[in-house]
């Protein structure tokens, strides 16, 4: 299988980091947000457990586990390590 020709070659040779987050340690990823705020390319999203999801009842973000965190946009990452300087838990982890 031969590669599209218009795709730059640096595209193509591109690695993208590994973020990983630690759940243990970040709990409550919708009450702190600090590390969706600053993050210049949006690479991290909170969503909700649908195991823990019941049917017409609101889910609290001020409990452990209802919400967690992930990486949305692993490609958009630039690994500017503001959302590690800025996590107050010391949950996420980013490798090349």
């Amino acid at each position: 299988m031969s590669m599209p020709r218009n795709i730059p070659q640096m595209l193509v040779e591109r690695k993208f980091p590994t973020i990983t987050i630690d759940r243990e340690k970040c709990t409550v990823p919708f009450l702190c947000k600090k590390c969706l705020q600053i993050c210049p390319t949006a690479v991290f999203r909170v969503s909700r457990v649908m195991a823990k999801e019941e049917r017409l009842k609101e889910m609290d973000p001020r409990i452990d586990g209802n919400y967690v965190l992930s990486v949305g946009r692993r490609d958009k990452c630039i690994m500017c390590d503001k959302c590690i300087d800025v996590c107050p838990v010391d949950a996420l982890k980013i490798e090349v």
